[in-house]
């Protein structure tokens, strides 16, 4: 099986927990997801399976869509409400306070990662420091706000819900952290959902439970599976001959001249047949389309 099944992964599992469940419902060796979700977190997973796999170190920057849930008045040491509390504190503000704070962290910011994340620093994850009782000093990095607004609220049990749509590599949890901060009061991220990833949403997801389902009624999972081509839609799309077709997927580089497409010098693109069947990612380089990576259809 090859191609990509989205799961809107369930509170309460890992990441990893998700993909080894993918795993054993469709007896595929071979799956991996696109981007760690907490244990806490819900929302899109996606999960690529078989030959998919084969192309996890080439995937695109994507930006990511989150709704997260925070409290005002309180922080951990986790920045969110499963971690221990580091402080409790008096709230004066108000939903219009809020939304006026938001428009302040719009556009390219910096973040400290938190020490609770799967960042690694000389081969340590920081989240295995954490758990040691270490704190250590972390570079800033810049992340994307590219919208950010408030969805809901509830003034007097200081409950906020915010949408955001960033860049890959922003943490919600430090973002939060910064709003109650700036807000003078601090804020804990008490829910998270990632409600976009590699330009799937929510609609195209399906729950384990439901993938087990599947399963168990003998309708098999086509329903379900996404050609891995969809996740490079951002990479202008080339079709080739037939030969060249044969000789791209052997692993051989085409002829630039040769290929009806205006392809511009490094450029990546999606490769299709002359029957439309997705090939791979080429790569212009100098005169040549080399392939850079080959989907095999016997995986």
């Amino acid at each position: 099986m090859t191609g990509i099944i989205c799961i809107n992964k369930e509170e309460g599992i890992t990441s990893f927990g998700a993909v080894a469940r993918v795993r054993g419902i469709t007896k595929e060796k071979k799956a991996g997801h696109t981007g760690t979700l907490d244990p806490m977190a819900t929302g899109v997973l996606p999960v690529m399976l078989g030959g998919a796999t084969r192309f996890l170190n080439f995937l695109p920057n994507s930006d990511k869509g989150y709704r997260a849930e925070l409290k005002l008045g309180i922080t951990t040491d986790s920045l969110d409400i499963t971690g221990n509390v580091t402080g409790e504190y008096e709230v004066d503000v108000s939903a219009d306070d809020v939304k006026n704070v938001l428009a302040n962290f719009t556009g390219v910011i910096q973040q400290i990662p938190p020490m609770y994340s799967a960042k690694s620093v000389d081969g340590v994850r920081l989240y295995d420091l954490a758990r040691e009782g270490k704190v250590i000093e972390r570079e800033p990095c810049m992340v994307e706000i590219k919208e950010l607004s408030l969805a809901s609220f509830d003034e007097n049990e200081h409950i906020y819900t915010i949408d955001v749509l960033c860049s890959k590599g922003t943490y919600i949890r430090s973002l939060i952290d910064d709003i109650g901060a700036r807000l003078g009061c601090g804020a804990v991220m008490t829910k998270l959902c990632r409600t976009q990833a590699m330009g799937f949403d929510l609609s195209r997801c399906v729950t384990l439970d439901e993938l087990e389902q599947m399963k168990n009624d003998g309708a098999g999972f086509e329903s379900a599976l996404i050609g891995i081509e969809e996740m490079f839609s951002c990479y202008k799309s080339v079709g080739v001959s037939s030969a060249q077709s044969t000789r791209f997927f052997n692993g051989g580089a085409l002829d630039i001249k040769r290929v009806k497409a205006e392809i511009g010098a490094d450029e990546i693109c999606t490769v299709y047949s002359d029957k439309k069947e997705f090939l791979g990612l080429g790569q212009r380089i100098g005169d040549e389309l080399k392939p850079i990576r080959v989907l095999s259809v016997r995986e």
